[in-house]
Order: C-alpha cells, then structure tokens, then sequence
C-alpha cells in the first residue's frame, strides 16, 4: 500500500475523528443494537445508496485498534485509509473498484493492486467486515468488525411547484 497525501485526505480524516469522537462512548454500548440491526441488512444487489464514507476501529492483535475510513463512491470505486493506532502514524491507503457481492446483501471491494479482496455485508447505514470465506467473523470481538456510514452523499432535493 502507498502513503496518500491530498486534501481529501484531510477531509477524511476530519469526518473519520469527528465520528470516533461523536460515537466513542456509544459504541460499545451499542453493540447489540449493531447485531440486531445487522440481522436486517438492506437489499444491497441493485441499491443506490451503498456510497458515502464508512468509519470504525476495527480489532488489532498488537495495537489499539485498526482506524479505518472506506469511502464508497458513486462510480463504483473505492478509497480505503487504514492506520494503527497506538503503533504507527502512517496510514494505509487502498483504492480500487466496488460491486455487489454473489452473496444477497453483500458488497466486494477489489484493490487495483491486485491483493486480496474484501467483503463486507450492508446494514443499515453500515457495513459488516466479513471473513476470507465471506461468512460473519465470529467471536468476542465479532461486534467491531463494523464501519459505521458518517456522512450520507445523496443529491440535494429540487425545490419545484413555486
């Protein structure tokens, strides 16, 4: 993975501290709350509404947390910043294309590098890390594999009828 140096990446950056500090507190509180709405997961084959910027800090064996910022976009391609907190300043960057998975309610994330590809389920206003075999991570710490969406990429509504 390569460095990434722009001001979007700023820009992501802010919206993902933004997030984690908004939803620190809760987010433990919340994780059943999490698997029951991850057992409603939106119909993701043929949904428009899959982009926007997705945030979590996933698990890590040596480190805080995995900070991770997935920005989803409408032309199907992906930006996917991932830092270690409490290891390591650098971050991560991971770009490549988006398409619904062969799995109902699923997404697949395909770096342009040619690594191995992502799947995540789609929730409501989430998506759900899932394993290499595309099934829940499961565990005591399957709760976190979740990206929380922070921002909502829809188009303005048109002001007709005056």
């Amino acid at each position: 993975m390569q460095t990434f140096r722009s001001p979007f990446k700023h820009i992501l950056i802010a919206c993902f501290w933004l997030g984690a500090l908004l939803s620190e507190g809760a987010a433990f509180a919340e994780a059943d709350k999490a698997s029951e709405q991850a057992a409603e997961p939106h119909h993701a084959h043929g949904s428009q509404d899959w982009p926007g910027i997705y945030n979590g800090l996933l698990p890590c064996d040596d480190c805080y947390g995995i900070k991770t910022s997935l920005a989803l976009n409408k032309n199907g391609s992906y930006i996917l910043i991932s830092k270690y907190a409490g290891k390591s300043e650098r971050e991560f960057v991971e770009k490549g294309k988006f398409a619904a998975g062969d799995k109902s309610n699923t997404i697949v994330l395909t770096p342009r590098n040619g690594a191995t590809s992502r799947q995540y389920l789609v929730g409501d206003n989430m998506l759900i890390q899932l394993g290499d075999n595309g099934e829940r991570i499961s565990g005591k710490l399957a709760d976190r594999y979740i990206l929380r969406r922070m921002d909502m990429t829809s188009e303005p509504q048109s002001h007709s009828g005056h």
